[in-house]
């Protein structure tokens, strides 16, 4: 499969200044040959790799005046010879040359298998790759930078470095299993326990930074609740900066959740505005207010939104009381309604209708979302990593226990264990259903 050569565009599809197609294998420039003609006289089998040459384009019944850029294998992307035809971006023009790649000889490439080949050459590990795939897919800017960490290998690094550590551990097992001496023995497993628990604390610190990671894939829920006509609508809509959500003077107007994204710093943020919460006669109103219920519950943060011309009641009560051990934000929405903020509790004062506190509101969010503001390196946000980091801690945690109760050799069964499921991330033990799953999500072209 390798040796064919395989083919794709790889700009989206649609209109366009200019739109690229992407050839990959051993007779990439072979081809090339046959389909462009570069000005100059200079010949395609003489380009130098990685240099634009112009020239005319074959599309077998018309021709276009593009470029055309030799990848010289192995310093390529998919480590085998590249040729990108960078054609002009009419659909009917660019499937026209793709066509053309195929009559002569390429087949039509699968998806992600440009990104495939580059893993099964080595050029870059498994989780490298799903990297690409997230800064690709990213929705967020935070999203987008932790994609980068784990395309430059920064989780990769650390999984192939505890491996390593595991795999010296592994060779002094052996060592003491081939040549039983009892005090030797003792000595050692005393010895191996140690190293075993500081690369458990390794493996946690690891796993702690998916909670973070987490909510940059996924983005922080935030849950704006309150009583009705406290404003939740027009405060989202302040938010977001445009209409979502009716605004409307009468009570239990927003029935059904109403939500919406914003980026604060970088970061993803899902809002939430939920029914007004209140006893209600309304059959379809007491179905909004369960579903608000049931979004806060679930929500990382929530938002109690409050008429600051109003005192807080018995109704505002039995709310917050449902938000306790929450994360929490206190808003007295409508200050543009009242001469002085006289409630002292509040978290922020704010106005949809002025924009007061809502900046404010804002970095709250963020605070509540992520602490405090930084450049850290949140690469943890595949839950495939996380699953794999968990159960190599799971194994190390099974072996320190068997230290001092279980000879070495059953000790050795479990280290090997957390040292294979630190292979699924770097690649060096992911099946080819692991594998196929990853490359599946890849967009054709990449």
């Amino acid at each position: 499969m390798m040796e064919e050569n395989i083919s794709a565009i790889a700009t989206p599809a649609g209109r366009g200044g200019v739109a690229i197609v992407r050839v990959s294998g051993k007779d990439a420039l072979a081809l090339a040959e046959k389909m462009f003609t570069p000005v100059g006289g200079v010949r395609v089998c003489d380009f130098e790799p990685y240099r634009m040459y112009p020239g005319k384009i074959d599309g077998g019944n018309f021709s276009d005046f593009g470029l055309c850029v030799y990848f010289k294998a192995p310093a390529s992307y998919t480590g085998e010879d590249i040729v990108e035809f960078h054609c002009h971006g009419g659909e009917t023009l660019t499937r026209g040359i793709l066509n053309q790649t195929f009559r002569l000889g390429a087949r039509s490439a699968g998806r992600g298998e440009f990104t495939k080949r580059a893993f099964l050459n080595g050029k870059l590990s498994l989780a490298s790759a799903e990297g690409i795939a997230d800064m690709i897919n990213g929705e967020s800017e935070a999203e987008v930078k932790a994609g980068y960490l784990l395309y430059n290998e920064k989780l990769t690094k650390k999984a192939t470095e505890l491996q390593a550590e595991l795999k010296t551990l592994l060779a002094g097992i052996d060592v003491s299993v081939d040549y039983p001496e009892e005090d030797i023995e003792e000595q050692h497993i005393e010895e191996l326990k140690i190293s075993l628990i500081a690369l458990k604390e390794k493996l946690s610190a690891l796993l702690a930074g998916y909670a973070t990671g987490k909510k940059i894939k996924s983005g922080v829920t935030v849950a704006l609740c309150g009583k009705p006509n406290t404003g939740k609508s027009s405060l989202l809509n302040k938010l977001l900066g445009y209409e979502k959500a009716i605004v409307s003077e009468i009570a239990g107007t927003t029935r059904d959740a109403v939500e919406g994204t914003i980026e604060i710093h970088g970061r993803k943020f899902n809002l939430y505005d939920t029914a007004g919460m209140r006893e209600s006669g309304d059959k379809i109103e007491n179905i909004g207010i369960e579903r608000a219920e049931a979004i806060v519950r679930g929500a990382d943060v929530a938002v109690f939104v409050a008429d600051a011309s109003q005192k807080l009641d018995e109704e505002d009560g039995r709310i917050l009381q449902m938000l306790a051990g929450k994360p929490l934000i206190k808003v007295f929405n409508k200050v543009d309604t009242v001469k002085d903020d006289t409630e002292t509790d509040a978290d922020v004062h704010t106005s949809a209708v002025t924009g007061e506190g809502i900046a404010k509101l804002k970095e709250l969010l963020y605070a509540k979302g992520f602490g405090e503001r930084s450049e850290d390196a949140a690469f943890l946000i595949e839950r495939r990593h996380y699953d794999a980091l968990k159960r190599s801690e799971e194994a190390l945690s099974r072996a320190i226990f068997a230290c001092g109760s279980q000879p070495l050799d059953l000790i050795g069964i479990d280290v090997k264990e957390a040292w294979d499921a630190l292979g699924e991330i770097t690649g060096e033990t992911a099946t080819e259903a692991i594998i196929e799953e990853i490359f599946s999500k890849f967009c054709v072209g990449k």
